[in-house]
């Protein structure tokens, strides 16, 4: 919705020029729409992954600016749909219809880059493909992904342009040892001939870095971290308490607030290395003020007021708490033109 940000069930027709949606009452859709999306100099993003915990987006931008978020119920569907969308788009340019279908029935790795720069791009705080818990038949596994998730990824940071090319990239990531198959579905699969059905484009067979590859990248993240987020100009620093995203508990850190490229960072005072232990851009950021009048959504532990929370692009929430609102203030005033 763009008024109310709810999500609600619509019926939607595809038109040449348009895609129409329609309310739907007692099981069956009202006669007329309910809306139109204009296609003419549309973009469309697909998959798209601002929203983490919906994995089957469409995104589409219209020439006005004006994005919409279209939630489809199966990856095949979500696939199906923006193939179509994106025929109508490009309907009265011949060529590019023609570019769109040899680029989906070929398969190129780009060039100047490499599986290794990929990987690094994967192992990004920020950007890279987010590591979650995972279970499968009463084991647990810790810092994995899914395979229909790296296939997601790869195609929406254009390293592929359809989920055949995702499969055969990925494919090639695990040959040469850079991710490995856990669990028994993705182990399983290793076990047939053909290398294009050993990588599953599955929600429930998982993946993780090779061990040896994770070594390596760790310092050349790292590296990376230093040179292009530290370069910045210290704009504002200071002693926060910031809550941890897996245990929910409150620490102290000290904040660095940095322009040029914009960056938050924040430190542990207790280590004698002067490493940040997290950051992230604040560009498309949104920085506000919590009200001190009960504790807010997402919020646990011992809250002591002063609270503020920042939400970047990709939707990661973080709670941070000043030692006054005066502080507060400072740090929302330094933040917000940065974002």
């Amino acid at each position: 919705g763009h008024i109310v940000r709810n999500w609600k069930v619509r019926w939607f027709v595809l038109l040449q020029d348009k895609l129409l949606y329609y309310k739907i009452e007692g099981g069956k859709k009202e006669p007329f729409p309910k809306g139109r999306i204009l296609l003419d100099g549309c973009t469309i993003t697909c998959p798209c992954l601002e929203y983490e915990n919906r994995p089957l987006l469409i995104k589409l931008k219209t020439k006005t600016n004006t994005d919409y978020f279209l939630e489809c119920c199966s990856r095949e569907e979500r696939d199906s749909w923006a193939l179509d969308i994106t025929g109508a788009i490009h309907a009265g340019h011949p060529v590019q219809v023609q570019e769109l279908h040899r680029m989906k029935n070929s398969f190129k790795l780009l060039e100047n880059i490499s599986l290794q720069h990929i990987v690094e791009r994967m192992c990004d705080s920020n950007t890279g493909i987010k590591l979650t818990h995972n279970l499968e038949q009463g084991n647990r596994y810790k810092e994995t992904f899914t395979g229909s998730a790296l296939v997601d990824w790869l195609i929406s940071n254009s390293f592929a342009v359809s989920r055949f090319e995702a499969v055969t990239l990925s494919s090639m990531l695990m040959e040469e040892n850079f991710i490995k198959p856990v669990g028994a579905r993705s182990t399983e699969a290793t076990r047939y001939s053909d290398l294009s059905e050993q990588f599953l484009d599955d929600s429930t067979a998982l993946y993780m870095f090779a061990e040896s590859n994770n070594k390596n990248l760790s310092s050349k993240e790292g590296l990376q971290f230093n040179i292009s987020e530290l370069s910045g100009t210290i704009v504002k620093q200071g002693f926060l308490v910031k809550q941890g995203h897996k245990r929910k508990n409150w620490k102290v850190r000290r904040f660095v607030l940095r322009a040029d490229p914009a960056f938050l960072h924040y430190y542990d005072p207790t280590k004698e290395e002067n490493r940040p232990v997290g950051g992230f851009s604040l560009r498309g950021c949104l920085v506000s003020a919590l009200e001190d009048n009960g504790v807010p959504a997402g919020v646990k532990g011992n809250v002591q007021g002063n609270l503020f929370k920042i939400i970047t692009k990709n939707d990661i929430h973080y709670f941070i708490q000043a030692s006054s609102k005066a502080e507060r203030a400072q740090w929302i005033e330094a933040i917000k033109p940065l974002t």
